[in-house]
C-alpha cells in the first residue's frame, strides 16, 4: 500500500495473516492482514466479494477488532458515493486505493477532490461545532449570526471564525444582507448532521471521577446516563456529568473508578454543554457524539433511537 506513505508517509509494516483466529464466516468474506501504521497496530481486510449491507459489513469489523484487538481497516477495490457516506457516519475506518483514507483512530481523513487534489479534512475547532449543532437544532434554514452570537455567548470575533470555517468546509454558506450575515444550507438537520460528522470530535477531553459529597453545584448529566433519560436503556451503575472545568475537583479527583457507590464520572468537555441543553441533561446531538465510539449494539440502538427522536421533534418546530 504505497498510497498511504506517499500521500501522508505513513510508513506501513506487513505482520502475519490473521485467518486461523477468525470464524468461518469471515474467512470466507475477506482475506486480513495484521499491519503496523508509523507503529500503531491495525489489521487491513480486503473484502473477497461485493460489499454487503452496511449493518454486516459493522458486525464483521467489530468481530475482526475484538479477535485481533487493533482497529479493522476496510480495503476495498472502490466504493460508492452512499457506501462511503454509510462508513463515515458509522466510523468505520477505510482505504481505497489513490482515492480516499478514513482511519479515525489516527485522526485522519482524506479524499479525491473532482479536479484530483487531494485535501486533508481539518478538524472543527470547538465554536464551529457549538454553531454548527446549534444551525442543525434551529433547523437549518437561514440564521442570522447575530442571533446565535447573542444566543452562544459568542464574541463577534468567535462567531466569525466559526461560521467562517464551517463555509470553508461546504457544510454551510454565508452572504451579507446589509449590516447582517445569514447562515443557510438547502440540507435537512439530519443530512447536514451526517455531512459534518466526519469534522466533529467527541467533545470529551478527559473523565475524571469525583466523590459525590465534592460536587457542591449543578452539573448538566451526560454520558450513559443521559442516554437513559432519552431513552429506554436502563441507568447505568456510575453517573456521568459534564463541565468545562475540573480545576475545583483536581485535589480530590482520581483517574479511575475507585468505588461506584461514593464516586460519579465528571467529564471534562471542549465546550460548555450547557449552551446546547435545553434541560438536565446536556443535548442529544453532543451526546451521540460523545458515545459513537462504543461498538456495544444496545448503546448504537439507543443512540439511532434518540437521533430519529431529535430529527422528528425539529420537524415538528418546523412544520
Amino acid at each position: 500500500m504505497e498510497y498511504l506513505n506517499h500521500v501522508l508517509g505513513i510508513r506501513i509494516v506487513y505482520k502475519s495473516d490473521v485467518r486461523k483466529s477468525l470464524p468461518n464466516f469471515i474467512c470466507t468474506r475477506y482475506q486480513v492482514q495484521e499491519v503496523t501504521l508509523d507503529g500503531k497496530n491495525a489489521v487491513f481486510v480486503y473484502p473477497k466479494k461485493e460489499l454487503e449491507a452496511i449493518n454486516a459489513i459493522k458486525k464483521h469489523m467489530v468481530r475482526i477488532e475484538r479477535t485481533a484487538n487493533a482497529p479493522a481497516v476496510l480495503v476495498p477495490d472502490q466504493l460508492t458515493y452512499r457506501q462511503k457516506e454509510y462508513l463515515l457516519r458509522d466510523h468505520i475506518p477505510f482505504i481505497v486505493e489513490g482515492k480516499q483514507i478514513y482511519l479515525p483512530f489516527m485522526a485522519v481523513y482524506l479524499q479525491e477532490r473532482g479536479d484530483g487534489e487531494k485535501q486533508t479534512a481539518m478538524a472543527m475547532i470547538p465554536s464551529a461545532q457549538i454553531l454548527l449543532l446549534y444551525y442543525i437544532y434551529h433547523g437549518c434554514g437561514e440564521l442570522l449570526t447575530s442571533d446565535a452570537s447573542q444566543k452562544l455567548d459568542f464574541t463577534a470575533t468567535s462567531i466569525s471564525r466559526a461560521s467562517r470555517q464551517l463555509a470553508e468546509m461546504g457544510l454551510v454558506q454565508t452572504e451579507k444582507r446589509g449590516v447582517q450575515k445569514v447562515i443557510f444550507s438547502d440540507k435537512s438537520p439530519e443530512e447536514l448532521f451526517m455531512a459534518a460528522k466526519s469534522y466533529m470530535s467527541n467533545p470529551i477531553k478527559r473523565t475524571v471521577y469525583v466523590p459525590k459529597t465534592e460536587i457542591k453545584k449543578e452539573l448538566p448529566v451526560s454520558g450513559y446516563s443521559a442516554l437513559s433519560e432519552y431513552t429506554m436503556l436502563n441507568s447505568p451503575a456510575v453517573e456521568s456529568r459534564a463541565t468545562v472545568s475540573i480545576a475545583e475537583w483536581e485535589r480530590v479527583a482520581s483517574g479511575r473508578l475507585q468505588n461506584s457507590e461514593d464516586q460519579c464520572a465528571v467529564e471534562l468537555w471542549r465546550y460548555d454543554p450547557r449552551k446546547l441543553s435545553a434541560g438536565e441533561c446536556v443535548d442529544r446531538l453532543s451526546l451521540a457524539l460523545s458515545l459513537c465510539g462504543d461498538r456495544d449494539e444496545r448503546i448504537e440502538e439507543a443512540i439511532e433511537e434518540m437521533l430519529e427522536q431529535v430529527w422528528r421533534d425539529i420537524d415538528g418546530k418546523r412544520n
